[in-house]
């Protein structure tokens, strides 16, 4: 296995105005803030401080930077302070301002356009800072090097101050905070969950960068990540409540033609592929070459291996040469795996940068993964034998998938053109964005549904008991489910990869389960079938949860729904006598006039969007409270006060 390089200091390679390009000014940034950081709602908010971490983490990569605090102050400014080189200060020669002063107040103005200050960095643009600067009531930068500490002040933009040395330093380091801009952003509360996600993931992919994090709105909240076994560490933390096929995940690195590639894998007993991608540590949720790259080497390799290695009944099997007989998803069935590059002149699509596009970098990280896994397979022979068991398994998996859903389409048409199920009530509304669909546990509430909806654009579709637990199933054996095969009929799209999300027939699909721990369970199991074969449902906001209400209370000849005890303690704090109060134990109790006005009448109703704020937390959570591990999903019951029940999950 090759061992991680380790990074130098480059003193050669000075950091100076010099290296500092002005392109353009920051005129439109507090005009049309969306453009630059994706939204003015929480998200955007948490992106402003992505944009300053991730200049201290551009220093790490370049090899000046060791560690990084992060403060959350009271007040919801936040401090980001590293002990790199420092922002330059020296005066610029065209603008005749400091350095860092173009830097924070000139949009497309940095180190990173090929001036020298970086080789390689997450901040392709150059917008960060200066959109950060743009978007706050105030920031501050303190900056020191060249033996002294220089500060400056700006406000909304616009420095309030110049350039003063206020005192001397034998350090190195820049220290950023700033208040996000309240007359801007619709929220300006960090929420500390979300920080620390971005922050493990960063220290993650940066082996050896110690990240500190401190929360000043609560009394001793602070976390601390530090991963020397970098993005290894990664894959275990992924598949910590898995059954693993074997205990430390594989692991190789290569640098070629001025890209560094860092690779991490390793498998586990589910059925399910989790592969994360990051190009100069920005996470291409929507991958890129090197995830294509990474997926064709690791399916040529493994066949490859098959067709040399693998004896059956005493005979090679019948694998054809030159042919993927095990296909990409066989061989990615039950796979964890980073991969992670680092190139000097990345082209991603938008500042959003969710996707790689450098061409050449599928073949380097082909080469690199063939390399390495083909080494690794035939050095380790034992756990080659477990993964190659593992693909064709699923291999056999899914061609008796192939033949269920030939078998479905030959009878109903289910994943293709035909008819619907006989228990869907469906809308006369033709237009999918106007069309809504309730998911009704049960045929009781089913029944009250269809008697109380608005037929013109509610559908209902009852389900009969508790769907299968797909985290535990492979696909052959959940097209088998009479009640997913009901879904997927009446939703009108294929599921995991033939999803075709714009053949989907309604652009609500809404949760309607009971108000109790069985209800709960079942929008569990719906969740888990959606988020593993249906996410873009999930990643584009059609799927809701219907809120019935808990409680009715009479009183004085007033009715009054209440959702939670909250609501029914400040009720009755409100009446006097004794009011009449009934708790429903399910949908089934409220007759279709009452299941309208509470639950499906638009104009009254509480529906909750589900939306996918973190990938990798909303992985780990299906896996606890779905996977096969009992205890780890004891923990989080017993964690969280939850009322313990047997489930069959």
């Amino acid at each position: 296995m090759p061992k991680r390089k380790k990074k130098t200091n480059n003193t050669d390679n000075q950091y100076t105005a010099k290296q500092i390009q002005v392109l353009e000014g920051l005129a439109a940034v507090r005009k049309r803030p969306s453009m630059y950081i994706g939204s003015t709602s929480s998200r955007g908010l948490h992106h402003l401080l992505d944009e300053v971490v991730d200049n201290s983490i551009d220093e790490a990569m370049a090899g000046y930077c060791k560690t990084i605090e992060v403060v959350i102050h009271p007040d919801n400014s936040a401090t980001v302070t590293d002990d790199g080189r420092g922002i330059p200060v020296d005066i610029h020669q065209e603008t005749k301002l400091p350095a860092v002063t173009i830097v924070l107040t000139k949009l497309h103005a940095g180190g990173k356009f090929g001036g020298g200050g970086y080789r390689v960095t997450g901040g392709l643009h150059g917008v960060g800072i200066s959109v950060v600067n743009a978007l706050s009531e105030w920031l501050e930068v303190e900056v020191s090097r060249d033996s002294g500490i220089f500060f400056q002040r700006f406000e909304r933009g616009d420095a309030v101050s110049d350039l003063k040395k206020t005192g001397k330093s034998s350090r190195t380091g820049t220290k950023i905070t700033f208040k996000p801009d309240p007359t801007i952003l619709e929220d300006t509360t960090f929420d500390f969950d979300s920080i620390t996600h971005r922050l493990r993931e960063i220290a993650f992919l940066n082996a050896g960068v110690k990240i500190n994090l401190k929360d000043e709105r609560e009394e001793n909240k602070e976390t601390s990540y530090k991963y020397n076994g970098g993005i290894s560490e990664f894959v275990s933390h992924l598949n910590k409540n898995k059954d693993l096929l074997f205990p430390k995940p594989i692991f190789f690195t290569e640098k070629k033609d001025d890209v560094e590639v860092e690779v991490a894998l390793q498998y586990n007993d589910g059925y399910t592929e989790n592969i994360l991608s990051f190009a100069n540590n920005i996470n291409t949720e929507e991958g890129g070459t090197h995830l294509a790259g990474f997926k064709a080497a690791i399916t040529r390799v493994i066949n490859d291996y098959a067709r040399n290695n693998l004896l059956s009944n005493g005979k090679k099997p019948s694998l054809k040469e030159g042919e993927n007989n095990i296909s990409g998803d066989d061989v990615r069935e039950g796979l964890t795996a980073v991969i992670s590059v680092k190139l000097l002149n990345p082209q991603f699509e938008g500042q959003t940068k969710t996707k790689l596009g450098n061409s050449e970098v599928r073949g380097i990280v082909s080469y690199v993964v063939g390399e390495g896994l083909n080494n690794f397979l035939n050095e380790n022979p034992s756990i080659s034998k477990k993964i190659l068991d593992k693909s064709i398994s699923a291999l056999n998996a899914r061609e008796a998938a192939r033949k269920a859903r030939n078998l479905i389409r030959q009878k109903n048409g289910i994943l293709g053109l035909g008819t619907l199920p006989g228990k869907l009530a469906d809308c006369s509304e033709k237009d999918p964005l106007f069309r809504e669909i309730f998911l009704v546990e049960g045929d009781s509430a089913g029944g009250s549904a269809k008697q109380g909806r608005d037929r013109r654009f509610q559908a209902i579709l009852p389900l009969r008991g508790k769907i299968l637990n797909v985290e535990k199933a492979r696909l052959h054996k959940i097209l088998d489910n009479n009640e997913i095969r009901s879904m997927v009929t009446a939703l009108g799209i294929n599921i995991g990869e033939d999803l075709d999300i714009e053949k989907l027939r309604y652009y609500k699909v809404i949760i309607m389960t009971d108000a109790d721990v069985d209800g709960a369970h079942i929008k569990t199991l719906l969740l888990t079938f959606f988020f593993r074969y249906m996410k873009p449902l999930i990643e584009r906001g059609n799927i809701y949860i219907a809120q019935p209400p808990l409680y009715k209370l009479e009183h004085n000849k007033e009715s009054y729904y209440l959702y939670n005890e909250q609501e029914l303690n400040d009720k009755l704090k409100e009446i006097d006598g004794n009011p009449r109060i009934q708790r429903y134990k399910g949908l089934g109790e409220m007759n279709p006039e009452q299941l309208w006005e509470t639950t499906m009448n638009p104009g009254n109703r509480i529906l909750k969007r589900i939306e996918l704020e973190d990938d990798l937390e909303a992985e780990t959570m299906f896996t606890v409270l779905m996977g096969d591990k009992v205890e780890p999903r004891k923990d989080f019951i017993y964690q969280h006060g939850l009322e313990v029940k047997e489930l069959d999950i």
